[in-house]
């Protein structure tokens, strides 16, 4: 039986942070001003030649890692294009020789690509975030994406929105910021048994970790 000794989520903050909705309202109401690198916009460019030649519907896979996350949906949705994002050359260049030829790895900073990707009218059918850097102290709220100015741009995305966590207050904080926006989601407990879907969801399993997925409900 694997094993692992990846340490639980601690942090200071046992709820929801107070001052969330406050800044899911001020990101809600000024535009995220900050320029777009060109490495990222070079990026997003490929991504829309690729997905037009393609042809088919679209699975976003934001934060891919090592692209385990989208080859594992490349497989599940075999006529999507799912396009794994991810801002690490190092985790990017650790991805496995047999990746489906529906599925496409990016080096991207996720608050570029997105906003590009709304302001191009992007609908991918689903989106997916697995096991994003939870940022658990309090002082560090504005990094978590639900918290940044980025999420206005996040949420046009796509109607279907899967997050998976092994902190669930991370989740049920997403789930109050897409509220804002008149969008209902719930949280569940991810079954011990069904398949693993990344390497961070094999890694926190091994080391018999709750954990937890939003999904949105259109």
């Amino acid at each position: 039986m694997m094993t692992g000794n990846s340490r639980q989520v601690t942090s200071a903050q046992q709820d929801c942070h107070p001052e969330l909705l406050q800044l899911v309202e001020r990101h809600r109401k000024h535009q995220f001003q900050k320029p777009i690198a060109d490495f990222n916009q070079r990026a997003f460019q490929q991504a829309e030649q690729q997905w037009l030649a393609h042809g088919g519907p679209l699975i976003l896979d934001s934060g891919c890692g090592v692209g385990d996350s989208t080859r594992f949906l490349a497989e599940q949705h075999p006529d999507h294009l799912v396009m794994g994002l991810d801002r690490s050359v190092h985790r990017l260049q650790r991805q496995r020789p047999d990746l489906p030829a529906n599925a496409l790895l990016l080096r991207t900073d996720l608050v570029d690509f997105w906003r590009l990707a709304a302001s191009a009218g992007w609908q991918p059918d689903r989106h997916f975030l697995f096991y994003p850097n939870p940022y658990p102290k309090p002082s560090q709220l504005s990094r978590r994406f639900h918290a940044h100015p980025v999420f206005p741009a996040m949420v046009t995305l796509s109607k279907q929105l899967e997050a998976r966590s092994n902190w669930k207050i991370y989740l049920q904080e997403l789930q109050t910021g897409l509220a804002a926006y008149g969008i209902h989601s719930l949280i569940e407990p991810i079954e011990a048994d069904s398949p693993a879907v990344s390497a961070f969801e094999r890694k926190y399993r091994a080391s018999q970790q709750p954990l937890w997925k939003l999904i949105t409900q259109s």
